[in-house]
């Protein structure tokens, strides 16, 4: 499964329950809040300050 700048966080983690260890470590510790789970893994790069492509590259791994 490849992980787009689109996903949102709420399906990236249903489907991908080990990513929330790499949201956190990038500083993204609100994964639990339920309005997370409506953001788009773009929408939590941009408001945590975070390198989008940076992201998706582990993410991906």
């Amino acid at each position: 499964m490849e992980i787009t700048k689109d996903m949102l966080i709420g399906e990236l983690i249903r489907q991908k329950p080990e990513a929330v260890e790499t949201l956190m470590r990038f500083g993204m510790g609100c994964v639990g809040c339920p309005s997370s789970q409506m953001e788009s893994l773009e929408e939590a790069a941009m408001v945590h300050g975070l390198d989008l492509n940076e992201l998706l590259k582990a993410l991906n791994q």
